[in-house]
């Protein structure tokens, strides 16, 4: 210790700043971001750059000193030029929320107060505003007000934990000690063809193998055939596989479909598979009572996984993975705990409480606090109103594009997604009367317009589409999920992909 520490016990490295310092700073940012909330409508949706320019104009070394408020500042709203706004009536690709302010401004409060969300005794109040959200999020879509769970960085974070207790649950011997080797027959999971791709990837990472993820085919809705999955569960038990858990979608990322989820549940039953639903996207949309009987069965399942940032508007990340056996969960991730960690309060009390013990993190950010503040700042009826909004302009889009002779719905719209793809003049007369050998070519000659007009659509800045492949045709895809789109946002973009078409031809 320094001579001058002993002597003031002040520090010369002091990283605090005066109260003067930090009103500056506090209203230049918070200025800046107001400025962002009622301009981000009016800014392109995708800027108007490639790799490189952006880092250019900004300073790229190693900073040794610091810089003025001003020019960091300057810096900054050039990254907003640089970044493909969220926030933006017409920006459809994705899933994509925006942020409310409720939401960007309770994140200020979780970083200024830096906790780590290990465990009740890391964080008391942060602990128990997490554990009444996941209560409140299971209330909400209608799966358990009891509801167990933890916040996640996303839908892929939390179908991972999902398919890893699933796992454990499902198995007698001590895989965690001994790995798989050894441990019975090859264990499998069951999916729609259209299932996310992290169901794969969890299968990946738990070493059970993507080849074990029994891909089932959807129907002409893009729903899981029901028929198959018991044939392909039947035969995989006559080959000595061990079925272990089946994940239904409740809106898939493709289309928005809906699987029959009572059905599934059934089955699930009667082989005594782990029932896992994937609500990452759609999950919310049990929020509007027009959509309520598509959600049929979700309270059977044993997880639930869904994300606030993709459709409750508050900023990434805050996923959720619900589940109803918290034992089951527990156990999943029992292990002898370090020294660093060991509780020592007395068990099953509040103050024993680990979030360790149900997911993978250590290190957790204060997620919760951005959708207590956002749901206590709108109230749920608010929020279920502008879901139903989102849900109704999506229709209204597959009403338009049905209504047109330049345009061709490619699945049925069930929540807020709605897959189209642009015809040229003539293309649904050659469509109807072609040979199963001419169709293709003319779907190809579509697939290559339709990629084109989405990447004109993209760079074009006034809104933003991205794609899927459906029953093997390229699709423009408009997810809708934003609280400022507009039914004369949806009738602009339809002559936006129109104007695209005009430029390609000319």
């Amino acid at each position: 210790m320094s001579e001058t520490v002993k002597a003031t016990g002040a520090r010369q490295s002091d990283l605090g700043l005066s109260r003067a310092e930090i009103d500056l700073l506090s209203s230049q940012v918070t200025s800046l971001v107001n400025e962002y909330f009622a301009a981000v409508s009016d800014l392109p949706v995708f800027p108007q750059t490639f790799g490189g320019p952006t880092i250019a104009h900004l300073e790229s070394r190693l900073p040794v000193a610091g810089e003025p408020l001003e020019k960091l500042l300057t810096d900054c709203r050039e990254i907003i030029k640089g970044i493909r706004h969220n926030g933006h009536p017409r920006q459809f690709g994705y899933v994509a929320s925006p942020a409310t302010p409720p939401g960007a401004f309770a994140d200020l409060i979780a970083s200024a107060l830096n906790v780590n969300v290990t465990a009740w005794r890391s964080a008391p109040a942060a602990t128990e505003i997490e554990r009444t959200v996941v209560r409140w999020l299971g209330s909400m879509i209608g799966y358990s007000e009891k509801a167990h769970g933890l916040l996640t960085s996303g839908g892929s974070m939390a179908n991972l934990i999902a398919m890893h207790i699933a796992h454990r649950a499902k198995t007698k011997d001590d895989i965690s000690r001994q790995g798989l080797w050894n441990c019975g027959p090859p264990m499998t999971i069951y999916a729609s063809d259209q299932v996310h791709m992290s169901i794969q990837k969890a299968a990946d990472i738990l070493g059970i193998g993507r080849n074990r993820v029994r891909t089932i085919e959807s129907d002409a809705r893009f729903q899981l055939n029901v028929r198959a999955l018991r044939e392909q569960v039947q035969e995989d038990l006559r080959i000595g596989l061990k079925p272990f858990c089946v994940v239904a979608s409740a809106g898939t990322v493709n289309t928005g479909a809906l699987d029959p989820l009572n059905e599934i549940s059934d089955l699930a039953a009667e082989f005594d598979l782990w029932f896992h639903i994937d609500g990452a996207y759609g999950a919310p949309a049990a929020l509007d009572e027009r959509k309520r009987s598509l959600f049929a069965g979700l309270n059977r399942a044993d997880s639930v996984s869904l994300d606030a940032h993709k459709w409750l508007y508050v900023p990434i990340d805050a996923g959720c993975l619900l589940f109803r056996d918290q034992a089951a969960a527990r156990q999943a991730f029992a292990s002898e705990e370090a020294d660093y960690i060991k509780v020592l309060e007395q068990p099953d009390t509040d103050e024993a409480f680990a979030f360790w013990d149900y997911g993978i993190e250590l290190s957790r950010r204060f997620r919760a606090l951005k959708i207590w503040l956002t749901f206590r700042y709108y109230g749920l009826t608010r929020i279920a109103a502008a879901i139903s909004e989102d849900n109704s302009l999506a229709a209204y889009l597959g009403q338009c594009v049905e209504e047109a002779d330049d345009f061709e719905l490619l699945a049925p719209v069930e929540l807020s997604i709605c897959c189209f793809r642009y015809l040229p003049k003539g293309s649904k007369t050659k469509l109807s009367s072609a040979s199963a050998g001419e169709r293709a070519g003319i779907d190809e000659e579509l697939d290559a317009l339709n990629t084109r007009l989405m990447l004109a659509v993209q760079r074009g800045g006034q809104a933003y589409l991205s794609n899927a492949t459906l029953r093997g045709r390229f699709a423009l895809r408009a997810c809708i999920t934003n609280f400022r789109t507009t039914a004369a946002d949806i009738d602009k973009t339809l002559e936006i992909i129109r104007e695209a078409a005009r430029q390609a031809k000319g």
